[in-house]
């Protein structure tokens, strides 16, 4: 015998939540952008995590894990894991922290410098044809809120009640 059909949700509900739902319209667009980016970087080695993340350590002191996850807004855990393919390709090292022993500090090397410099002509180029896809003022206005998006439930909480 057939299972039988569940029950649904009333369409009108299903239509709103799919017509307004930031966390829904945010990650489709995520999604498409990783692929453009990550078809874009694929001559250089680099998906588009690990350009921001090469980014993110081209600085002249290297951060704590820690400070990388947060500015990252990743999990200590998942930045580590992202790290390691970076850092057997000798584009990053991760090094003890000379203040703080149980604290481990990541520094971009000359490669992945190097590696940077290549990869940005492409990166740029991508991002000049996005903008003109998107047209109008909606690349600064995204560049613009996007930052403003809360990295904790507590944050949302403390601005929503």
């Amino acid at each position: 015998m057939p299972e039988s059909i569940p029950k649904t949700l009333d369409r009108d509900i299903v239509m709103h939540v799919a017509s307004t739902c930031l966390c829904l319209h945010t990650q489709r667009a995520a999604r498409a952008l990783a692929r453009l980016f990550d078809t874009a970087l694929r001559p250089h080695g680099l998906n588009n995590g690990q350009f921001s993340l090469l980014m993110a350590l081209n600085r002249p002191a290297p951060p704590s894990i820690g400070t990388l996850a947060q500015f990252l807004a990743m999990d200590r855990t998942s930045l580590t894991a992202a790290l390691k393919p970076l850092e057997r390709r000798g584009l990053v090292q991760v090094l003890p922290d000379q203040n703080d022993r149980r604290s481990r500090l990541v520094q971009i090397t000359a490669d992945g410098v190097a590696l940077l410099e290549a990869a940005l002509p492409t990166w740029r180029a991508t991002h000049v044809a996005l903008d003109g896809s998107l047209g109008g003022d909606v690349p600064a206005r995204l560049r613009a809120d996007l930052p403003q998006v809360p990295t904790s439930t507590a944050a949302v909480a403390r601005n929503g009640a």
